[in-house]
C-alpha cells in the first residue's frame, strides 16, 4: 500500500497551486524523512508552441523557493521530442521554454542537441532488455517528477508514468517506444540535401533518387528525422504493445533513484500538452497529489478523475497500471491521505 497525499480543490489560481505543491512536498518530505540532493532537478513539460493548458511556469515558484531554502540549487529538466516542432533540438526547445516563462532556474535539456546523448539502462523485460535514457538523468539520483494529469491518444492518460517512460527517454528510446519499425523515407519530399547521411554515425544513409535508409545497420536513433528541413523522414506512430513499451522505459528511468511525483489535476483536456493548438477542458480542476511511487499517484489521479467527472474518462490507460504492476514496478493499491 503507497501513501498518496492529496489536497483537494478546484481553483484556477496558479499561485495558490504552487502553495499547495509546496504544503505537500514539505509534508512527504518530513513523513518519510526524506533527503534532497544538493542539485535537485525538476522533470517538467514546458507546453508545445500553441497549448495554452499545459502546467505554467509559475505553479512551480514556491517549489523552487523551498529547494534553494533548504541548500538545494534547483534546475528545469526535460528531453527533446520525436516529433518535428519547436521543442525538437535543445536550442529552440530552450528558447520556447524561456518564452513560456521557465526563467527562474537554469534549464538543462537531458539528451543533447537532437536527442543524441544517451546512456543504456539495463532492463531485461520482455520488449527491452536496454533503453536509451537521456544521457544527463545518468548524474542525479533523485528527481522532482512534476505531472499534468491529462488525456492521451494512444496511452490513455499522461501521468507521472509517462513522464518517466517518455521524458525521459532520449529521441531513439521514443522511437523505440512509439515504433517497432525504423525511420522510413517519403521520396516525394527528399531534395537530396544530404544532412540526414551526415548526421546517421552508423552509415545507415544513402543518396539515390532519394535518400534511402538501410534498416539492417540502423540503430534507430532518430537523428535523422531530426535534421532533415522537409520533414520527409518519419516512423509509423502506431506501434502495437505501446503501453507496455513505456510502462519498461518507466521502470529504465526510475531505477536507483530516490524520485519525489507531483501531479497536477488540473487543465484536465482529453489530449496531451504536445498538441499545439487550444482546447477545451473536459472536467473542473481537482486539485493535486504527491507520492514516491508512479504507479500509485497515477492510479489515484485516475481513479479520483472519473470519481469527480462522473466519467470513464482515460480508462484505456488502465492496462499500463496493471502491466506497470506486474513488472515490479509499484503497486496500483494506495492510500489517500487527505492533507
Amino acid at each position: 500500500m503507497q501513501d498518496v497525499y492529496f489536497k483537494k480543490t478546484n481553483t484556477q489560481d496558479t499561485n495558490e497551486l504552487s502553495k499547495i505543491a509546496k504544503q505537500l512536498f514539505h509534508k512527504i518530505i518530513q513523513d518519510k524523512d526524506i533527503k534532497l540532493e544538493k542539485d535537485a532537478v525538476i522533470k517538467v513539460h514546458f507546453g508545445e508552441k500553441g497549448n495554452e493548458t499545459y502546467l505554467p511556469a509559475n505553479i512551480y515558484n514556491e517549489l523552487i523557493t523551498y529547494l534553494k531554502e533548504n541548500n538545494s540549487s534547483p534546475s528545469y529538466i526535460e528531453t527533446n521530442v520525436l516529433y518535428r516542432g519547436a521543442r525538437t533540438n535543445r536550442t529552440n526547445h530552450i528558447k520556447l521554454a524561456k518564452e513560456h516563462g521557465f526563467t527562474q532556474i537554469p534549464i538543462l535539456i537531458a539528451d543533447g542537441e537532437i536527442g543524441e546523448d544517451y546512456y543504456e539502462a539495463e532492463i531485461n523485460k520482455q520488449f527491452f532488455k536496454t533503453c536509451k535514457i537521456a544521457k544527463e538523468y545518468q548524474k542525479h539520483n533523485q528527481v522532482i517528477v512534476c505531472s499534468h494529469f491529462k488525456g492521451h491518444i494512444v496511452a490513455g492518460f499522461g501521468g507521472a508514468l509517462k513522464q518517466l517512460g517518455m521524458g525521459f527517454a532520449a529521441r531513439g528510446g521514443k522511437l523505440a517506444q512509439h515504433s517497432q519499425m525504423k525511420p522510413s523515407v517519403k521520396p516525394e519530399k527528399c531534395i537530396l540535401c544530404g544532412l540526414c547521411v551526415e548526421k546517421c554515425d552508423v552509415k545507415a544513409i544513402e543518396l539515390k533518387e532519394y535518400a534511402v535508409i538501410d534498416h539492417n545497420t540502423c540503430v534507430g536513433c532518430a537523428g535523422c528525422i531530426a535534421v532533415c528541413p522537409q520533414g520527409a523522414i518519419s516512423h509509423d506512430w502506431n506501434a502495437t504493445n505501446f503501453q507496455e513499451r513505456l510502462m519498461e522505459y518507466a521502470y529504465a528511468a526510475q531505477q536507483n533513484k530516490t524520485n519525489i511525483y507531483i501531479s497536477f489535476l488540473i487543465n484536465i483536456t482529453k489530449d496531451c500538452d504536445c498538441m499545439g493548438e487550444k482546447m477545451p477542458l473536459i472536467t473542473n480542476n481537482i486539485g493535486v497529489m504527491v507520492s514516491l511511487n508512479p504507479v500509485a499517484i497515477d492510479s489515484a489521479c485516475l481513479d479520483i478523475v472519473q470519481q469527480e467527472s462522473k466519467q470513464n474518462l482515460f480508462e484505456a490507460g488502465r492496462n499500463s497500471l496493471k502491466y506497470a504492476e506486474e513488472i515490479g514496478l509499484g503497486s496500483t493499491k494506495y492510500r489517500i491521505i487527505e492533507v
